[in-house]
Order: C-alpha cells, then sequence, then structure tokens
C-alpha cells in the first residue's frame, strides 16, 4: 500500500483516464472517488496523490486533510500532484493558498500528455521512497539508540546489584541467623502442640471409655432399680457423662485423631449446647451473645469439627480482648452467583468480636496454615486454617472481615440440608430382639470395664457372649467358635480393631463386624476391612441393641438371598 498512487478526480473521466496512463507505465494506482475514501487510503498507506484542482475545495471545507498532512511524522513529506486548468493571469488568492497549504506539491496544467503525467507521478514515487528509506534509518538510530540505553542501564544495574550485594553481605547473613532461629523456634512449637496433640488423644480416648463405662453403667442402674426416685438421678448423672462425651470428641478433634463423619445437624441446637463450654473457654471478662435464626439451620457435616471450628474462633476472638463482646448468629441464605459455591440454599454461622482487629496487610494471609500474629509460643498459626480447611470439606466456604481497632467477623457457609435427615434422641425401652437367644457375639475390648458393661448389656439383652481382652485371644476364640456378629474396638495395643476384622474374616468368612470406638483411622479400617458399622461412644443400651439387631437382620437377609 505504501508505493501505491492514490487517484482524486471527481468530475467526468479524469480518474479512469490517469489510472490507465499510470498501470501502463507498471505504476500502481487506484481511483479514490469520495473525500472520505482519499482519507481512508491516505492513513493506510500511499506513496502520492493525483488530484484535479476542481476537487481540492471541497477536500479542504473541513480541514480533514490539513490535520492529517499536519500531523505526519518528522521523516514524511508527502507529495501531491494538482492537474490545474489553465488560467489567464495568477490564480486568486484563496485558490493560491489551497495550493500551497498541500506542502509538497507538483502542479501540472492541462490538458498535458500522458508522459508528463507518468513522469510526474514516477517523480513523486521516487521522493516518497527516499523518505521512506529515511524513515528506516530514522528507525534504525532509534533502535540502536535504545538498545545502546538498554545496555547502558543493565550495566549500571549490575554494578549497582553488584555493590549492593557486597555492602549488604552481613545483614543477610544476620537476617539468616535470625530466620534460622525463627525456624528453630517454630519447629520446636510444632513438636510441642504436636506433643500435645497426642497426649490429649491419648487422655481424650482413655476418658472416653470412662464415660463409655458410667454411662452403660447408669442405663444398667435405671434397668435394675425399681424405685422411681433413682430415674431423675440417673437422667442427671447420664446428662453430664453427654456433656463430657462432647468435650472428649473436641479433644479428639484437636488431635486430629477423629475421622470426619457427616450426619445431618440443626446449627442452633450445636451452639446451644456449646453455650457453657464458650463461657468457660472466653473468661468472665468476655460476654458470649447468641443471635439464632427461628429456622432449623439445618447442614450435613461432622458436629463435632463444627464445635471444635466456633471453639477455636472463640478462642481467637478471647485472644484479641481482654473484656468486651463475642457474638455468634445464624441465619439462612440464598447464594445466587457466588464465584466461590455454588447457587442454592445456606446457613450462615458467623462469629463476631469487637477486639483489636486484624491489620488490611495481614488479612489476605489468616487462612494459610501455620501463619499467626501471635509471639511464638502463643499459637500454632493452625486454628483459622482449620475452620477453612473443614468448611471447605464440608462443601461450603469461611470468610473474614476485619477493620483494625473495632472486631473482626468470621463467617462461615455451609449448604442447607433437608430437615428430614436429622437424627432425634429418643430414649427408648431396651427390648429383647426375636432371634437373640440364638445368636452368639464375641466382644474385643482391651479395657475390662468396658469389656464388662459391652458384655453384660448384651446378655442382658439376651444374645450369647464370649469375650476378649485383645486381637490375640480374639483370634484364638475364633478357631474354635463361629460367632454371629463380631463387636470390636479400635485402639487395642497388640493389634488394631481393623487388624482383627481383616483377620477374622480369613478365618470365618464374612462375618458381621460392629467397630465400637470413640475414634477410628477410617482410612486404614476400609484398607483392611472395608466399611464396617460404626458405633461411637459412649453408647447407649439401647443404641447398642439397635446396631447388633440391625447387622444380624442384615446378615440374615444376606444369607437368604445367597440361597
Amino acid at each position: 500500500m505504501e508505493l501505491r498512487v492514490l487517484i482524486h478526480a471527481p468530475r467526468g473521466r479524469d480518474g479512469a483516464v490517469v489510472h490507465g496512463v499510470l498501470t501502463h507505465q507498471g505504476i500502481e494506482a487506484q481511483v479514490c472517488t469520495t473525500e472520505d475514501e482519499l482519507l481512508q487510503c491516505l492513513q493506510e498507506g500511499a506513496a502520492a496523490v493525483i488530484l484535479t484542482e476542481e476537487a481540492l475545495p471541497d477536500l479542504m471545507a473541513e480541514d480533514r486533510l490539513l490535520h492529517w498532512l499536519n500531523n505526519q511524522p518528522p521523516w514524511s513529506d508527502f507529495p501531491f500532484v494538482v492537474l490545474a486548468t489553465k488560467r489567464e493571469g495568477r490564480r486568486p488568492q484563496k485558490d493560491f493558498r489551497s495550493l500551497h497549504s498541500l506542502g509538497n506539491l507538483v502542479l501540472l496544467e492541462r490538458p498535458l500528455n500522458a508522459e508528463t503525467l507518468a513522469s510526474a507521478a514516477e517523480s513523486a514515487v521516487r521522493a516518497r521512497r527516499r523518505q521512506y528509506a529515511a524513515r528506516e534509518h530514522l528507525e534504525e538510530l532509534k533502535r540502536t539508540r535504545t538498545e545502546l540505553e538498554r545496555l547502558n542501564g543493565e550495566l549500571e544495574d549490575r554494578i549497582l546489584r553488584r555493590t549492593r550485594e557486597l555492602a549488604s553481605a552481613n545483614d543477610r547473613l544476620m537476617k539468616e541467623i535470625n530466620e534460622r532461629e525463627r525456624a528453630q523456634a517454630a519447629l520446636t512449637q510444632v513438636q510441642k502442640m504436636e506433643a500435645i496433640g497426642r497426649l490429649t488423644g491419648g487422655i481424650a480416648h482413655d476418658f472416653n471409655n470412662l464415660l463409655h463405662v458410667v454411662n452403660m453403667n447408669l442405663e444398667l442402674v435405671s434397668l435394675y432399680a425399681k424405685e422411681e426416685k433413682v430415674k431423675p438421678v440417673v437422667d442427671r448423672a447420664k446428662s453430664a457423662a453427654r456433656r463430657g462425651a462432647r468435650l472428649t470428641n473436641q479433644l479428639l478433634s484437636f488431635a486430629r485423631s477423629q475421622s470426619l463423619m457427616p450426619k445431618v445437624t440443626r446449627v442452633n441446637q450445636l451452639i446451644l449446647g456449646m453455650k457453657d463450654l464458650l463461657e468457660i473457654s472466653v473468661g468472665s471478662g468476655v460476654e458470649v451473645e447468641m443471635d439464632l435464626c427461628e429456622e432449623e439451620a439445618t447442614v450435613l457435616l461432622d458436629p463435632g469439627q463444627l464445635e471444635m471450628a466456633v471453639l477455636n474462633l472463640a478462642v481467637n476472638s478471647k485472644d484479641a480482648m481482654s473484656e468486651g463482646k463475642l457474638k455468634i448468629t445464624t441465619g439462612t441464605r440464598y447464594i445466587d452467583g457466588d464465584r466461590d459455591v455454588p447457587d442454592g440454599d445456606y446457613v450462615l454461622l458467623s462469629v463476631s468480636d469487637n477486639g483489636s482487629g486484624i491489620p488490611a496487610n495481614v488479612l489476605p494471609k489468616v487462612f494459610d496454615p501455620f501463619f499467626t500474629t501471635k509471639p511464638v509460643g502463643s499459637g500454632t498459626g493452625l486454628g483459622l486454617s482449620q475452620v477453612y480447611g473443614f468448611a471447605r470439606q464440608s462443601g461450603g466456604i469461611a470468610r473474614i472481615r476485619s477493620v483494625e481497632g473495632e472486631g473482626t467477623t468470621v463467617e462461615m457457609l455451609f449448604p442447607q440440608a433437608d430437615e428430614d435427615g436429622v437424627d432425634e434422641v429418643v430414649a427408648r425401652e431396651t427390648a429383647m430382639p426375636a432371634m437373640a437367644g440364638a445368636c452368639h457375639i464375641l466382644v474385643v475390648e482391651d479395657d475390662p470395664d468396658v469389656r464388662r458393661v459391652i458384655v453384660e448389656c448384651l446378655s442382658l439383652i439376651g444374645y450369647k457372649v464370649t469375650e476378649a481382652a485383645n486381637g490375640a485371644e480374639a483370634l484364638v476364640q475364633l478357631r474354635t467358635i463361629k460367632p454371629d456378629l463380631l463387636v470390636v474396638d479400635y485402639a487395642m495395643p497388640d493389634m488394631t480393631g481393623a487388624e482383627v476384622i481383616s483377620e477374622a474374616r480369613k478365618l470365618v468368612g464374612d462375618v458381621p463386624v460392629i467397630l465400637a470406638t470413640g475414634y477410628a483411622d477410617m482410612a486404614a479400617v476400609e484398607r483392611l476391612a472395608g466399611k464396617p458399622r460404626l458405633l461411637r461412644k459412649p453408647f447407649d443400651i439401647a443404641q447398642l441393641g439397635d446396631a447388633v439387631s440391625a447387622m444380624l437382620e442384615s446378615a440374615k437377609d444376606r444369607d437368604k438371598a445367597e440361597v
């Protein structure tokens, strides 16, 4: 396009004639019938313009051509060839100014022969080629100057960088020493928290067994005692045992010794059940306020993990204020167009405080594992990351808002669940199943008190029971008997419950199994023993009876189907 000659002769056949002359001479040409087309082609690129004098007034009327000429780059002096009408005397001053405003102008009076026109066009194209060569030269100079400046800048940067490196070598060394000391302190803190976690898990497991013994013995007392005044005493003791069981679940969650067991949960009911624990955790200087919605607010998640998440947030709030208000709010929301969660109905649980708040530059990092603003020894940096991870694992999201000096709010959103799936806690009388007398159960439990109370409860229901104190003893028993059902603890000193189940099935086949435990490594259980029925300690006689009856009925139906 840069070597074409544009022709603008809107009247008569002048445009076609000029185009024919230029084409015959081998010059690329294009006829522009309108002023707009000519200006568009000039912007795209051309070597020269041949136009008639009578077209010039319309072309110059709106000053667009003059604007284009005035904005040419320094190397450009665009050539024009004007075909003028022969006149007697001088042209009017207005026409003279219009012609000379074009700048690089060749004026040819008509009529003229084809050779003169072609020669003028060729001269204009050659002149334009020289301008293009000047442009290339200028661009090359510019590129060379830019490259030279870049190289000089790189050299200066390298000199400056090297100077800074040499000048700051001692500072870097000191920073590395300090960083090593901080890393060592953080490692020590993590090891301490890991040790605390193992200790907590062990204590919680043993305490859970004690609660289990207490709970089931209270059940036996309520069955054996005939006096009415005994029943409220037993109920109060069982209520305290249930509160202790919630505490052990939270301790096991802290120790990460408990697998997630999602179930449909009423959030308001769970939060109300935590009120005493929250008030103790935050201390007397912090007021706990609850603003719970009227709806049931049911979600599908692990209630123990939700309790742990709320407790973590409450402790964080307590650390951010010596005194103030901790507010827990629940509600239901319909979320639409949120990039973090799918559209749908959600339950919102928020924990707010009016403490010191979090600086804006720190806020994006608070959900990162091991990030903490507390001094070494005062926090692990796992609390908020556990909250975020639990929320995501449960199909929701956790978010945080904070203004320094005003307080912090952490929101958890969980998908709303169907209320029909909520487990109702209903006290039931223990009834003897029809097939109880014909069934034989092997109980494998290392704690003698727990084992004794389970055996007694199953015997009371009507089952024939054999007991084993560990996995090895259970396998010896299985070589002489073939029980209808196994009730196995998970955490035992010689063999885990999963290993006992795996070895038992090698001896007696696909026997039904109930894994009765306070916590279990479900990944290891499923790898070795599939998915046995899980009965979480502490449980009562009715729960034990229901689980045993359900497993025996299921096995009986399966045997009939196989026959």
